[in-house]
């Protein structure tokens, strides 16, 4: 009997990152060598998974191969099961190694092109040895990946009410509109005097979209928004060239088409730190610097 001929469960755990490997290749050839196994094992290591299964999950195309309907049905469903097995493991062996390990952080839209960076280059300094791995989103997509563990820390703007946070700072927000805006000269506006204004906005499941939306019906008026972008630097690019006003952290790069204009009644957002409730040693090590630096 092949040693991949099982019928029971443990017979699909060598088996997948097999198929994975060659689902995503589309190639048996360049699939092994992805894993580094001779080409006839890993065709030993398909069939048998085939037979595990009862169906068919490849067929020949020329000299690919491509996914029968029972093999895309299973590619889709393991795909994130793999990545979370692969992701289990490299924290747990971060246990096992403090200096090294991976972690998984998150940070929102608004922090990137310096204070980020900055802040990352700096750990890398002081632990090349712990692996990153980035992800940049709006703060409900980062809080979802925090809750489902698909992140062990993220930046968040807002800190949320509903998690325990750190609140590293705050974020003030103006009012910014395009060089020969009629309000561009002024020091000072009151929102009520935006309400016949087009704003660009970023989409309602965006907090700053939300914040715009409360503070303006605070002001009597609801905000007419002829762009909608997820985007910043487009966003104030869209702002710059006259189609709108927008209410916006300051950008990180200067943007010389653009004028802040403060508000009336100070606006300003918390820059919350958010992690999991047991750290590995990597994700305590970027947790502290994170907490002691001055980047954010």
């Amino acid at each position: 009997m092949d040693e991949y001929e099982t019928t029971g469960i443990e017979a699909f755990a060598p088996l997948l990152a097999a198929f994975e490997a060659a689902a995503g290749e589309q190639h048996i050839t360049r699939a092994a060598d992805l894993l580094g196994v001779p080409q006839s094992s890993l065709s030993r290591r398909l069939k048998a998974l085939e037979q595990t299964l009862g169906v068919p999950l490849f067929q020949p195309v020329g000299r690919r191969v491509a996914l029968t309907p029972a093999g895309r049905e299973l590619h889709e469903r393991m795909r994130e099961p793999l990545r979370a097995l692969g992701d289990a493991v490299d924290v747990v062996r971060g246990h096992a190694d403090p200096e090294g390990g991976l972690v998984r952080f998150g940070f929102p839209l608004s922090l990137g092109p310096v204070s980020m960076p900055g802040l990352l280059a700096g750990f890398h300094a002081a632990a090349p040895r712990i692996r990153l791995q980035l992800v940049q989103a709006h703060g409900e997509a980062l809080l979802e990946q925090i809750r489902d563990g698909r992140l062990d820390l993220a930046v968040v703007i807002p800190a949320p009410a509903e998690l325990p946070a750190l609140v590293l700072g705050h974020q003030d927000i103006h009012l910014y509109v395009a060089r020969d805006h009629r309000l561009a000269a002024r020091k000072r506006v009151d929102l009520a005097e935006l309400a016949d204004e087009p704003f660009v906005a970023n989409p309602p499941s965006y907090h700053l979209r939300q914040q715009l939306d409360s503070w303006c019906a605070t002001a009597g008026f609801e905000p007419r928004v002829v762009f909608e972008i997820t985007e910043f630097d487009t966003l104030r690019a869209l702002v710059g060239h006259g189609l709108g006003i927008a209410l916006l952290p300051a950008p990180e790069l200067a943007h010389p088409e653009l004028v802040a204009v403060a508000l009336t009644g100070r606006r300003r957002r918390s820059i919350g730190l958010v992690g999991g409730t047991r750290p590995t040693p990597a994700v305590a090590r970027l947790r502290d610097y994170i907490a002691a630096s001055d980047h954010l």
